[in-house]
């Protein structure tokens, strides 16, 4: 059985962001660091080769991006938008705290932004959400204390 902490659920509009940025990392940006490294190692002596190990650097980052990506994409699952009831990754939902009504979308931690209300299914309040109902009462903890959500709409 496959490893929950593994899975990272996002948009296929955001595996499609991954994949054009893993193939201008493979064929863009690690030749020109190749190319990079190799005219700073022409210049002499490196223990003192600024360029080189600039270079240097910036190509470990650029390779362990691309194991990032590579993971990140082997792991992904695509959040389909079911429209059941049941709160899931991917819904839509309208809740009340406080007097208060926000909406949130539920998604993957790689696409969490909670300005814009998207909220990952990892945090406190996303994984709260999961598996509730239009109607039920959600408890939260959260730093500044115990809220609670009311969920009004489910889309």
């Amino acid at each position: 059985m496959e490893d929950d902490t593994q899975i990272q659920y996002m948009t296929q509009e955001k595996i499609d962001n991954l994949n054009e940025e893993l193939v201008n990392l493979k064929n863009n940006k690690i030749p020109a660091l190749a190319n990079r490294i190799d005219e700073a190692r022409q210049m002499g002596d490196l223990s003192e080769n600024a360029e080189y190990h600039a270079a240097r650097e910036d190509m470990a980052w650029a390779q362990s991006r691309v194991q990032e990506i590579q993971y990140i994409l082997e792991n992904a699952v695509v959040i389909t938008d079911d429209h059941t009831s049941v709160i899931q990754v991917g819904s839509s939902i309208r809740v009340r705290s406080n007097g208060i009504e926000k909406e949130y979308k539920i998604v993957g931690a790689q696409e969490a932004d909670p300005i814009a209300g998207k909220i990952s299914n990892e945090s406190p309040l996303g994984s709260s959400f999961l598996g509730k109902k239009k109607g039920d009462k959600v408890q939260v903890k959260l730093p500044s204390g115990i809220q609670e959500y009311k969920i009004i709409e489910v889309k």
